[in-house]
């Protein structure tokens, strides 16, 4: 369990070091802020729709912790290509991961990279840290040009 815990630790100091998508998009179809007021975390998420309602680029900037800066750089690979009604059963899947209490079982194959943040479930004030990127991008899909809180 040890090595699993430092491979997780691992890949988020990784995506924190050298977030993906860290840029700003030019254009974007959609575009929303997210802050976090606890901890200081604020980002903004850019969005690109395809034709077929799929996202065909995103990208993010900001700044916050390492556990915010990591969701929102391995979420914004995850979701490139993928529709709103897939991208909100994720959101679903990722929510109830970080939130489940830390002796339920968590399917670690279904979570795929997002797994390495099972271990915020363990510190509740992370969860917002780890949720913002995705409370972001679902204001972002609803296109109502809102900011997305964590409180």
């Amino acid at each position: 369990m040890d090595e699993l815990r430092d491979l997780y630790q691992a890949t988020i100091l990784d995506h924190n070091k050298k977030p993906r998508n860290f840029r700003a998009i030019e254009g974007a179809d959609r575009k929303a802020e997210g802050h976090n007021p606890l901890c200081g975390d604020q980002l903004t998420l850019y969005l690109t729709m395809d034709a077929e309602g799929r996202v065909s680029d995103v990208g993010f900037q900001g700044s916050g912790c390492a556990i915010s800066t990591a969701s929102a750089s391995l979420m914004t690979d995850l979701i490139k290509g993928q529709t709103v009604a897939e991208i909100e059963k994720q959101f679903g899947r990722f929510h109830d991961l970080v939130t489940s209490p830390v002796d339920q079982p968590v399917d670690l194959a279904e979570m795929g990279k997002l797994a390495v943040f099972s271990g915020v479930r363990e510190y509740p004030m992370r969860v917002k840290c780890a949720t913002l990127a995705w409370h972001t991008l679902r204001e972002a899909m609803a296109n109502t040009g809102g900011t997305a809180k964590t409180e």
